[in-house]
């Protein structure tokens, strides 16, 4: 008889220890590379810290107003200004503040709050700060209120993110200010196609003299077959960033790839401050990030020698390098979320780790979590079917996932099945506290990647368009009946769980495949493709006309909402939902449960008032696990 995995010690790893602790986002060094700044969270409160890079206490710059902190590896929230004097950063009332290093308190600049700023960027040299305002608008603004605001862009595109602001000398002598920012145009996302704008300002020569202000000299656009992201201005006037022209997201310089491989050297941009790699002061080399399979690696290539030189396993987000030292927020499996630093000298080889010395400057978990010996996830994988194969033109073409493995005596041969939210992203090899939670209990748990995802090549992500919530339903019911098949694992010990757009692929293989699983778990899901489509947030209103198809086309919309077919839905279903969730509203949730309720379907749906899309209340996150403990067990049991 399998064990009971509700039978298992419950404190190996209990709800207290996987929502304690505290976010890190944003590590950033200062001008001068002596101190690195970053955004905590911490029980509802966030703030600004510094600390030296040669280590030392951290020490609070503000909390006051609060930061508008990024979540997991973005940001956009602050810059070092003022030749390293002040912070830059946004706060949660949308407006912009200067927080002086030096404990003089806050100030309020530029614009009124309220306006939606985000990703401020400047040289840290007493430069303009640039930044964006409600995603659609790029403005110049000065710190010290030494001029007035200059609004860049002209108003042609309906999403902006991520302006970066450089001085560079340009052949003929003169010194000229460059911006340049991603933007991109409905019904396209930023993944399915987006542009580089840049900007070059000079200072007008007037009669006394030169202004110190700015003005626009030139306009040009950059533009590649797909996805273009996180520009960079190099000293020369180059501009770097991540493409996928050639079918992965490499590093490129101007119209040349750098680094084409295939393996993607970053994420999906959904939101501002993403930042998987960084030039050197001299930029003589760059640090970039590799996702191989989900998997990650930190790699420092030379371009003296095209030499290319692993650092350090797991996932990094949020470089930044400036002197000797490379910081970053680092993750794993195994490796509770950090904040760390890299000396890069120049002996740096081919040998992994070799040249480098890394510090930890601070750690997020609680300590609770070095006494336990956490699992690190194999790779997965099944071959696609062999039409769909002939479909993207690979007949080597394999679904991936990752599947933490129950080990020991507590093993209770029955799996979760989790698919991600986005559809276009993906749960790499990070620390994630749930994921342990399940594992700890005696269950498999494996993290399934369906087509939409990202981390396997653009064709890979784009075959989900015009067919979401059917082909990541597909996907996952045949990596489901793989995983059955090699572990001996039957249908009534399988349990499918999923968020947002992973709550959609939930819906819709207990509608489809039903006869794979026990049970599912869908926490704010997606279930009614057209009215999502009117009622969403701004980011996401456009999302399903790649998604699914023109709105026009009504039985496509319907065919695809679970919650126009809810008497297939038999369940058992417990569905998860914030009352004031602006992604997904909270009244499909509320539609859909009474839908299968009348039809004779189980489902349970519990509500939390003022949450949003997923629970950050502490009362709210802890009632989520024991509920979704109590659903397992009542399955596993047979109830």
């Amino acid at each position: 008889m399998p064990i009971d995995p509700m039978l298992i010690d419950p404190m190996l790893i209990d709800p207290e220890m996987c929502i304690a602790g505290r976010d890190l986002t944003e590590p950033t060094l200062s001008p001068d590379g002596h101190l690195i700044a970053s955004v905590t969270s911490e029980a509802g409160v966030t703030s600004i810290r510094v600390m030296p890079i040669d280590g030392g206490p951290e020490r609070i710059v503000t909390s006051v107003p609060q930061p508008a902190a990024g979540r997991g590896l973005g940001g956009g929230c602050l810059a070092w200004t003022d030749e390293g004097h002040g912070i830059v950063y946004v706060g949660r009332d949308g407006g912009l503040w200067v927080a002086p290093v030096d404990g003089a308190g806050s100030r309020a600049r530029a614009m009124a709050p309220g306006r939606g700023l985000a990703a401020p960027a400047s040289n840290g040299d007493g430069s303009p700060v640039v930044i964006t305002c409600d995603e659609a608008e790029v403005w110049m603004l000065w710190p010290s209120g030494e001029g007035p605001a200059l609004r860049l862009d002209l108003g042609e595109d309906d999403f902006v993110c991520d302006p970066q602001i450089a001085i560079v000398n340009e052949p003929d002598g003169s010194e000229c200010l460059h911006v340049v920012w991603q933007a991109w145009n409905v019904p396209d996302m930023a993944w399915d196609h987006s542009i580089l704008r840049r900007v070059r300002l000079r200072r007008p020569t007037l009669n006394d003299g030169f202004s110190p202000l700015w003005e626009v000299h030139s306009r040009e656009m950059v533009e590649g077959i797909g996805a273009i992201l996180q520009p960079r201005i190099l000293r020369d006037g180059r501009i770097s960033s991540v493409r996928d022209d050639h079918g992965w997201l490499n590093l490129w310089v101007d119209e040349q790839v750098l680094i084409s491989e295939p393996c993607e050297h970053a994420g999906p941009t959904w939101g501002p401050g993403l930042s998987s790699y960084a030039w050197s002061p001299d930029e003589s080399m760059v640090a970039f990030t590799r996702n191989e399979l989900g998997f990650a690696r930190l790699c420092v290539m030379s371009l003296d020698t095209a030499e290319i030189t692993e650092i350090a396993r797991g996932v990094h987000g949020h470089l930044h390098w400036r002197g000797e030292h490379l910081v970053a927020v680092r993750t794993g499996a195994r490796t509770p979320t950090q904040v760390v630093s890299y000396r890069l000298g120049s002996g740096v080889s081919a040998q992994s780790g070799v040249g480098t010395t890394r510090r930890v400057h601070q750690v997020g978990p609680v300590i609770a979590w070095d006494g336990i010996d956490l699992p690190e996830p194999e790779l997965f994988a099944t071959p696609l079917p062999v039409t769909e194969a002939e479909a993207v033109g690979d007949q080597e073409a394999k679904l991936h996932a990752r599947l933490y493995r129950a080990a020991g005596p507590v093993r209770s041969q029955a799996v979760v099945v989790w698919v991600h939210g986005g559809p276009t992203d993906q749960w790499q090899v990070t620390f994630m506290p749930r994921v342990a939670w399940l594992w700890s209990r005696g269950l498999d748990v494996l993290v399934v990647d369906p087509r939409g995802t990202t981390g396997h090549g653009r064709a890979y992500q784009q075959a989900l368009r015009g067919r979401w919530g059917e082909l990541d339903a597909s996907d996952t019911a045949a990596m489901i009946r793989a995983y059955q098949a090699e572990s001996g694992t039957q249908p009534e010990r399988t349990l499918i769980a999923g968020s947002s757009s992973g709550g959609l692929t939930v819906l819709s293989v207990l509608r489809h495949h039903a006869e794979l699983v026990a049970a599912g778990i869908a926490i704010s899901p997606v279930s009614d493709l057209a009215d999502l489509a009117e009622r969403s947030h701004r980011f996401e209103a456009h999302y399903s006309l790649s998604l699914v198809g023109d709105l026009s086309d009504h039985d496509r919309y319907r065919e695809l909402s679970p919650v126009h077919h809810a008497d297939q839905i038999a369940g058992p279903l417990m569905m998860i939902h914030g009352e004031e969730d602006p992604v997904v509203p909270a009244d499909h949730s509320r539609t859909l449960a009474a839908e299968i309720a009348q039809s004779g379907g189980r489902v349970d749906l519990h509500l939390f008032a003022g949450e949003g899309h997923g629970l950050r209340q502490i009362p709210h996150r802890l009632e989520e696990y024991r509920l979704i403990a109590e659903f397992i067990e009542q399955i596993l049991r047979g109830g």
